[in-house]
């Protein structure tokens, strides 16, 4: 296990096609849009579970490598582990260990079993207390590069439920339904990776490759037809020398541009439509840039 020492800050493009990349449950699960601009977003909790269900698939079972936000994961149960296996005495609901010693073993436990506590931290103060832990990767929202219209798709249900519905159906009636596309959205992300809250949780270089072999891959394995086709389209990391950083974010972040290269009075359908800028030149001393993707 090698500690991480180095502080990173990354940007990732990804797109779709003909599907909805994020829905909002209160807008009838449409796809997620800035009402103002009508640029397309999609959560940082979305992306996040893609990452979380890629390393559940190809990590799956390996030490360090359990996944704490899964589906119907009964969280007070995962926190009772972690006072099992170190022995703590679990003290009254929603109380912490009196002793610091015991209040950082199990915290420390749950950051070495389960990889999204290490890399995005966690509150875990249910009614089995484990306490919070504050990751070292962070996700902004991602943004379309371009305003996204949001395109409602009636379909149609030929099987039914009931003999009664059955019968109805007799003179050509079929149940109606209706889904949300957007028939393609470029989107972009920046995130950013602390070697400090790094040290605190073990998140190392293994954790980091892991991470970044998700964002590359996440989507080839969380395929529906409700999400259309949805492609990794760019991974590029500002490695910096030190833990604090040699450069601020912001204008690390500058220098990846997306530009459009076709017409603009006619809407973008594809990856092509786009070109990916890289400013290379001048780099902040101790910044490198990683194209991984």
């Amino acid at each position: 296990m090698t500690a991480l020492n180095n502080r990173y800050d990354f940007v990732y493009l990804f797109d779709v096609v003909n599907g909805n990349p994020n829905g909002d449950p209160d807008t009838d699960n449409m796809p997620r849009t800035d009402q103002e601009t009508g640029h397309g977003l999609v959560t940082d909790v979305c992306l996040k579970r893609k990452i979380r269900n890629f390393v559940d698939l190809v990590r799956n079972g390996e030490d360090r490598y359990n996944i704490y936000v899964r589906e119907r994961a009964v969280l007070n149960d995962q926190h009772a582990l972690a006072y099992s296996a170190t022995g703590v005495e679990r003290p009254a609901e929603r109380k912490l260990p009196k002793k610091e010693e015991d209040q950082r073993k199990v915290r420390d436990w749950m950051c070495h079993n389960f990889f999204d506590v290490r890399t995005f931290g966690a509150v875990m103060t249910t009614g089995v207390n484990c306490g919070q832990v504050r990751g070292p990767v962070q996700l902004a929202f991602a943004r379309s590069i371009e305003p996204v219209v949001p395109q409602e798709v009636t379909v149609t249900r030929m099987a039914v439920t009931t003999q009664a519905e059955a019968e109805k159906q007799e003179g050509g009636n079929r149940t109606m339904g209706r889904k949300y596309i957007l028939p393609y959205g470029l989107y972009r992300c920046e995130g950013f990776v602390s070697a400090h809250l790094a040290r605190q949780t073990g998140f190392d270089e293994a954790d980091l490759e892991t991470l970044w072999q998700a964002l590359q891959n996440m989507f080839e394995h969380d395929r529906s037809a409700a999400r259309g086709m949805m492609a990794a389209r760019g991974l590029y990391a500002f490695r910096h020398a030190t833990a604090l950083g040699n450069a601020p974010a912001h204008r690390l972040f500058e220098r990846i541009g997306v530009e459009r290269l076709t017409d603009t009075a006619t809407p973008a359908r594809s990856f092509g439509d786009y070109g990916v800028s890289i400013d290379r030149a001048g780099l902040p001393e101790g910044v490198e840039l990683l194209e991984l993707i």
